[in-house]
């Protein structure tokens, strides 16, 4: 017992390690560049005598810019690759690059340094939402009771073939899409509508997997494969979101080609 709780905390320790370590790889080059930023902007209010020549100022400055400007930078090259050449990408190096052109090098490294901030922020909310909602959909059962040769046969859901009859007792979650085979039974739906009163379904009627049995042994003819049931098609739905333009974007990029 005692080895597993100390497995348990090495493995929560090496969690926490390799966290530290994603969170430095993400925020350390924008660290940087606030910290030359702001040593600059110090530097130039303090009337340094070496910090009032161009070149210095301006190499200052770019050095500041790189962290943050090089990805960005990047990114603006593989859209211009795949002929994407008004993306927001593009726009913040045409911005940047005239704030330095004008002599406001404090500004230019400003905007890249605070888009970058935004897209870090953006970056991780959107993730722990993803895998917030994730955690909350992925609840389908790893076993299912099929009937198979005139017994009760337990099998994982990604095996069991449309056209087989599973069992799901009471107080279980049901695996998956199916045709309700008794007379009637009632289901917690609440994983999939979010409504709290329990549904009563009918023979011949149709029965979503994440649905939970909450008064009877039932059985269901399956109608979908694992991976194209409600449940996982929702859970797709959603980690996916994030990379599908919205109409209003797509029409704007439309309107800047």
């Amino acid at each position: 017992m005692g080895h597993c709780s100390c497995c348990a905390h090495g493995c929560a320790s090496e969690k926490e390690v390799e966290v530290k370590i994603f969170i430095f790889q993400e925020y350390w080059k924008a660290g940087l560049s606030f910290i030359l930023l702001i040593s600059g902007i110090i530097m130039n209010a303090l009337d340094f005598a070496f910090f009032h020549k161009e070149y210095v100022a301006l190499a200052w400055y770019i050095v500041a810019y790189l962290p943050v400007g090089l990805p960005v930078l990047k990114e603006a090259w593989e859209s211009m690759k795949e002929k994407d050449y008004f993306s927001e990408f593009t726009l913040m190096i045409v911005a940047t690059i005239g704030a330095f052109y004008i002599g406001e090098y404090p500004e230019g490294v400003a905007v890249m340094l605070f888009y970058t901030i935004g897209e870090l922020f953006q970056d991780k909310a959107v993730d722990k939402a993803k895998r917030n909602i994730g955690a909350l959909l992925d609840i389908r059962p790893e076993k299912a009771l099929v009937l198979r040769d005139n017994g009760l046969i337990t099998e994982s859901p990604k095996n069991v073939k449309v056209g087989e009859i599973i069992e799901i007792k009471s107080g279980e979650r049901v695996p998956l899409d199916g045709v309700m085979l008794n007379e009637v039974a009632a289901f917690n739906t609440a994983a999939l509508t979010g409504e709290s009163v329990p549904r009563n379904i009918r023979e011949g009627e149709e029965v979503l997997a994440g649905m939970i049995v909450t008064d009877k042994v039932i059985r269901i003819k399956v109608t979908r494969p694992f991976d194209k049931s409600a449940l996982a098609r929702i859970l797709e739905l959603v980690q996916n979101a994030s990379e599908r333009k919205a109409p209003a974007e797509l029409f704007i990029r439309k309107f800047a080609r």
